[in-house]
């Protein structure tokens, strides 16, 4: 029998490394090397307030290693994932899109709204009708900044926080005087439930317990597909990233520049309004004061952490998911929940810093590159 020889396999090896393009690299160790920086500060913070670094990090990653808190990571971590990609569509069109939080709210009441209406639809149809009104009503939340971006040259940033501010103040008062009913046993608000025919049935995906993670996770990871295609397989997500890198370059190629923001700003909308969909069809089924907010921003966190790709957002996701769930143990042992915070917002500041440092590593390097092929003698006989 043939075997292959440990020199042969390292040769292999070394060609398949080889093929791994310098930014390839660069893009893979600057969020690595983040998360270790930020796990060194965390253990800082934790040794100073007098708590035991390697401790703490094993009961978090004890408890977040448990079946139910597992689940919780998932469903945490597909809401998460959501809206990282609304945020992520807006970022490679070189537009900062902060209403996604006001976005997917407004969207979430619109939709619950619809589904305890009462129409006398097939569960099937219903679920599609409120999908598809919270992908609607996000977009034309979003489209307003767009449209103020592209034709009077108002911020997107500006824009976008008021609108979220507006979104939230709406959102209120549809929820106090014209969907709000009482909730049985609380003192809570919320619109009328959705049947039980409209709604999501969760995925027993981790054995060991009874919870069960969100249905639409399934949509999500078609969200990822979709981001992925739309923009590095069409025509459409070509001219979207040209504009987004420079906008002379598209428009002398033909791009309709004001078109191309607002389309931009209506599909971020669009998925910003799908956030909060598995969570109001798969657990809530209403919408209410204690509906989960201040996701949007989380996903801007993430974004930045995933670099704007579909695979790097979906880790980030799983990250934010486990720091998240497995916080809620630190409280049992006398430790402060909000190391947790510490721990994201130092992982956020470092993968920013990474991110410039390799990008300004890799044009360094390719100009060295560029310098040594300039200053190399021509070989003789080459063609001139």
């Amino acid at each position: 029998m043939n075997q292959t020889s440990p020199a042969t396999k390292d040769s292999f090896l070394n060609r398949l490394l080889g093929r791994i393009p310098l930014s390839g690299w660069l893009a893979l160790a600057a969020p690595v090397v983040a998360i270790l920086f930020a796990g060194i500060v965390t253990a800082i913070v934790l040794a100073v307030t007098g708590n035991p670094p390697l401790e703490t990090i094993g009961i978090m990653v004890e408890y977040g290693t448990q079946p139910r808190t597992m689940v919780l990571t998932l469903n945490l971590a597909t809401l998460y994932y959501i809206a990282a990609l609304a945020v992520a569509l807006g970022f490679r069109m070189n537009l900062f899109n902060i209403g996604v939080d006001g976005q997917y709210r407004l969207a979430a009441i619109m939709a619950a709204a619809l589904g305890g209406s009462g129409l006398n639809l097939p569960g099937w149809l219903m679920i599609i009708l409120i999908i598809v009104t919270a992908a609607v009503t996000g977009a034309v939340w979003a489209a307003i900044a767009g449209l103020l971006k592209a034709y009077r040259g108002v911020s997107e940033v500006v824009s976008t926080i008021m609108l979220n501010y507006i979104g939230t103040s709406v959102v209120a008062y549809l929820l106090v005087n014209v969907f709000g009913v009482a909730v049985a046993g609380s003192n809570n608000i919320g619109t009328a439930p959705i049947p039980e025919d409209a709604r999501v049935p969760g995925v027993a995906f981790i054995p060991g317990t009874e919870a069960k993670v969100f249905g639409l996770i399934f949509l999500a990871i078609a969200l990822g597909i979709g981001f992925h295609v739309l923009l590095n397989k069409t025509r459409f997500g070509f001219d979207l990233r040209t504009t987004g890198l420079n906008q002379e370059a598209a428009v002398a190629s033909g791009v309709n520049v004001k078109r191309m923001v607002v389309t931009a700003m209506v599909l971020s909308g669009g998925v910003a309004g799908l956030i909060g969909m598995p969570q109001l069809l798969g657990a809530s089924y209403s919408y209410s004061l204690d509906f989960p907010s201040g996701i949007g921003f989380t996903g801007i966190a993430i974004a930045l952490l995933g670099r704007n790709n579909p695979i790097g957002i979906a880790f980030g996701a799983i990250l934010w998911g486990f720091l998240d769930s497995s916080s809620n143990i630190l409280n049992l042992h006398d430790i402060s929940p909000e190391i947790v915070q510490i721990m994201q917002g130092i992982i956020v500041l470092s993968v920013v810093v990474a991110y410039e440092l390799a990008h300004r590593y890799r044009i360094s390097a390719e100009q060295r590159r560029v310098s040594r092929e300039l200053a190399a003698p021509v070989k003789e006989g080459a063609s001139a």
